[in-house]
């Protein structure tokens, strides 16, 4: 069974940081574009920020952009979310999802591409 794997969650005060990784259980993630979600309590799942199969292609959304950098060592078989300068706003379940398709020079900000998640990390940020 494909599994992803989201850590590094936890609280942390506003203006603080985390950095949150996502690592696969029996598959690679080469050759693949790895999205990065959050859903916060009552809300619909969001996209934050993408990166294509070799770091090459990136794409922030305008909330995350400045402050959140998204990474993968393919080496390491894993990718990473950075986020600095977190907020209370910032707070939430957060997903790490892989889109399928091979070697793409970009990726894509559409949820419905991303076809294998994992089952998300919480990220607590206090005022």
């Amino acid at each position: 069974q494909l599994e992803l794997v989201e850590s590094g969650g936890g609280l942390v005060q506003a203006g603080g940081s985390l950095k949150l990784s996502c690592a696969p259980s029996g598959f690679t993630l080469v050759g693949s574009a790895i999205g990065w979600f959050r859903q916060a309590p009552g809300k619909e799942r969001e996209v934050l920020s993408c990166i294509n199969h070799n770091g090459g292609g990136t794409m922030y959304v305008d909330s995350v952009k400045g402050r959140f950098t998204i990474s993968r060592d393919n080496a390491k078989n894993t990718a990473y979310l950075q986020m600095n300068s977190l907020k209370p706003e910032d707070t939430a379940v957060y997903f790490c999802a892989v889109d399928w398709r091979p070697s793409l020079d970009f990726c894509s900000v559409a949820e419905e591409q991303y076809a294998t998640w994992g089952r998300g990390t919480q990220v607590t940020v206090s005022s």
